[in-house]
């Protein structure tokens, strides 16, 4: 069993994931290997919750272009974590 701070990478700080947070879900960054049982199982060890749910997503890496060399950024994957009625994810700011 890998350690829960190799599957959770970070709690996603955006728009979306406060707006995701009335309704007791978090936007997680995750290894791009990890399974829905293994996010469940790292975030209720790591922030002492329940999850009720996981659904994940894969995310493409943007092209980028610096002056004339064109880039890519990395492929990652997010996870969106709903929790048991009253609990949350402390999140620093």
């Amino acid at each position: 069993m890998r350690p829960a701070t190799e599957i959770i990478r970070a709690v996603r700080q955006s728009e979306k994931g406060t707006r995701l947070a009335k309704y007791d879900q978090y936007l997680v960054d995750v290894a791009r290997d990890a399974n829905k049982v293994e996010i469940r199982e790292a975030v209720e060890r790591l922030f002492s919750v329940k999850v009720t749910k996981v659904n994940t997503q894969n995310c493409h890496g943007k092209w980028r272009q610096l002056r004339v060399r064109w880039g890519r950024r990395p492929d990652w994957k997010k996870a969106i974590v709903t929790l048991a009625k009253g609990q949350k994810i402390e999140v620093a700011k």
